[in-house]
């Protein structure tokens, strides 16, 4: 067997079935803010264009996607980002999902025969990224969350000997769990560093599309380049349809940026046999060419967030995020830590919420998710807001 495979560390959601193996839960209706996955309705168009599709399953779909879609990818990119020119031919390349492709790019990205190999992580962060260093060969480290900036990644508490081993970098904006937001003095910093030291740039951005207000979608990776007036070297951003449509199911997203490696990229998923699925292909033409769905999307999480926000911190620390749907609280002034107020709120309310120490490594003398908890909203309005007077209730009977 690989012994890399012994390097991983179990998958949050598996240490939260471990934590709550002894734990009888309240006699109420269950409510889960633990796993981020959308429960609004999938669009009925999307439905639709999936199922006139499926004459298209008598053929082998092509790694590279359709023409129909790398173009309306590249559409989208030029609409959203304001960019003046995407070549849909060499940087746009279709995925069967972000999570897949997350993990595949390290193993394409990283030279693993370098025993000094690094990958930098924001932390908290999303655990794929530091899976996909170790079986590439590589030993992730880590830039903890700055509580002062909103939590986006301090990435000048990284030690200065260890910025010329980074071959690969993962950001995640707007992030998760902490909803922050990459500004533009953030992408020039790590630009400087990337053109410095040489190494690729991975912009995870599949949270995108939940934000708060219209008039100010959150800046993107390839945007800030242009921002900036340079190119897409070393840099590539990877987006998906799962949260901006509510098709999780649909295994569906992109990665695009600097037109040389996503070559490499492709060649690597040819062997891989990544293929999306012709009908899904057809049905995320449809999904990225619409976006008055994507608005009704956001006026729900908009509603959400304006009403559970603001009674939470009536008895949390917890504040609007800059975008994403997850709610980043700390509980020390309950005197519970993270694992315990998930504990007691599932064995006292019926209510699932996931300890931030779950989503975080120790590093730079701490543990950046020490008594935070992750509250994901993607539930009807209506059991959001009854999870949240839980939670309140909770808080006011620890007296």
């Amino acid at each position: 067997m690989n012994p890399r495979l012994d390097l991983l560390q179990s998958y949050p959601f598996e240490k939260l079935r471990v934590l709550f193996s002894d734990v009888k839960p309240a006699d109420k209706p269950a409510i889960s803010f633990g796993i981020g996955e959308p429960k609004h309705p999938t669009p009925e168009f999307i439905k639709t264009a999936l199922a006139g599709s499926l004459s298209g399953l008598a053929n082998y779909p092509t790694t590279a996607g359709s023409d129909a879609l790398r173009q309306c990818i590249a559409r989208w990119l030029e609409r959203r980002y304001g960019l003046p020119g995407v070549n849909a031919a060499t940087e746009v390349l279709p995925v069967t999902g972000s999570r897949e492709a997350l993990f595949a790019f390290a193993q394409t990205v990283v030279d693993g025969t370098r025993p000094d190999a690094l990958v930098l992580c924001p932390n908290p962060f999303y655990q794929i990224y530091e899976g996909a260093a170790l079986l590439a060969g590589a030993r992730p480290v880590f830039a903890n969350s700055d509580p002062a900036r909103n939590f986006a990644p301090a990435f000048d508490q990284i030690d200065a000997d260890v910025w010329p081993k980074v071959q690969l970098l993962y950001v995640c904006t707007p992030g998760n769990p902490t909803g922050a937001v990459l500004s533009l003095e953030d992408w020039r910093q790590l630009f400087e560093l990337s053109d410095r030291y040489g190494f690729v740039i991975a912009s995870d951005e599949c949270y995108s599309e939940i934000y708060f207000d219209e008039a100010q979608p959150p800046l993107g990776a390839l945007e800030a380049a242009h921002k900036l007036g340079r190119g897409f070297e070393r840099l590539v951003m990877f987006s998906s349809l799962s949260k901006r449509s509510n098709v999780p199911g649909l295994r569906s997203g992109f990665v695009a940026g600097d037109a040389a490696i996503l070559k490499k990229f492709l060649l690597y998923r040819t062997y891989h046999g990544a293929a999306m699925n012709p009908a899904v292909q057809t049905a995320s033409v449809a999904a990225w060419n619409d976006e008055a769905h994507v608005r009704d999307n956001r006026a729900a999480y908009v509603r959400k967030f304006g009403e559970v926000t603001p009674l939470l911190a009536e008895v949390l620390d917890v504040a609007l995020p800059d975008a994403a749907f997850y709610l980043w609280a700390d509980v020390s002034r309950t005197g519970l830590t993270d694992t315990e107020f998930a504990v007691r709120l599932l064995a006292e309310q019926n209510l699932t919420v996931l300890p931030g120490s779950y989503l975080a490594r120790d590093a730079h003398g701490t543990n950046p998710g020490r008594n935070r908890i992750r509250m994901a909203l993607v539930a009807t309005p209506e059991e959001c807001l009854e999870g949240a007077r839980r939670i309140v209730e909770f808080c006011k009977s620890l007296g």
